[in-house]
C-alpha cells in the first residue's frame, strides 16, 4: 500500500499513459521489418513476451490506480460554502455549472434589440426585422456571476483536497 494524493495519482497516471505508448510505439515499429532481396536484414530488437507483459503490467498499474481514485472520489468530503459534498458530486456539479455558464454567457452578451439583416435589398424590400430578449439581462448577468463564483469555489475546495488529503493505492 501507498499513500498519495489525488494530485499525485493523476500524474502518475499520465506517467504511466506515457511508458505503455513507448512500449505500444515500440511494438509498432519493432514487430516488423522489410528485407530487400539478396541484402542482409536489419533486424529490430523486439521481444513479444517482454513488451506484452510490459504493457499488461502498465494495465495493471492503471486500473488499481483510478480503482483507488475513484474510491476517494465516492468517499472524500469536501465542504463548499454551506454544504459537504463527495469528490464526484463535486466534479457533477462542477460540469452542469460549466455547461450552464456558458448558456449564460451568450444571453448575457445579447443586446437588448438586435436588427436581423434578411440579406436581399432589392425593389421589393421587406421591413427590417429585430429579435428582441424575453429575459431580464441584468437578473442574467448577476446569475452569470453567481454560477461563476460558484464554480471558482468548488475548484478552490477540490484543488486544495487534491493537493493535501491521502489515500491508500495498491500498486
Amino acid at each position: 500500500m501507498t499513500k498519495m494524493t489525488s494530485a499525485y495519482a493523476n500524474k502518475l497516471l499520465k506517467r504511466l499513459q506515457e511508458d505503455k505508448e513507448f512500449w505500444a510505439n515500440k511494438e509498432r515499429e519493432s514487430s516488423t521489418y522489410i528485407a530487400a532481396v539478396g541484402e542482409e536484414a536489419v533486424i529490430p530488437d523486439y521481444d513479444y513476451a517482454q513488451t506484452a507483459e510490459k504493457i499488461t503490467e502498465i494495465d495493471e498499474k492503471v486500473v488499481k490506480l483510478k480503482h483507488a481514485i475513484n474510491l476517494n472520489n465516492v468517499s472524500g468530503v469536501v465542504s463548499v460554502g454551506e454544504k459537504a459534498m463527495t469528490i464526484d458530486m463535486i466534479l457533477v456539479r462542477m460540469a452542469q455549472l460549466t455547461q450552464r455558464k456558458a448558456v449564460l454567457d451568450e444571453m448575457r452578451k445579447r443586446e437588448p434589440k438586435t436588427r436581423i439583416n434578411s440579406g436581399y435589398y432589392g425593389a421589393k424590400q421587406a421591413a427590417p426585422e429585430y429579435m428582441y430578449i424575453n429575459y431580464d439581462l441584468a437578473l442574467v448577468k448577476a446569475e452569470y456571476e453567481r454560477v461563476d463564483a460558484e464554480i471558482a469555489q468548488m475548484q478552490i475546495a477540490l484543488d486544495k483536497y487534491n493537493q493535501t488529503v491521502e489515500f491508500d493505492v495498491d500498486i
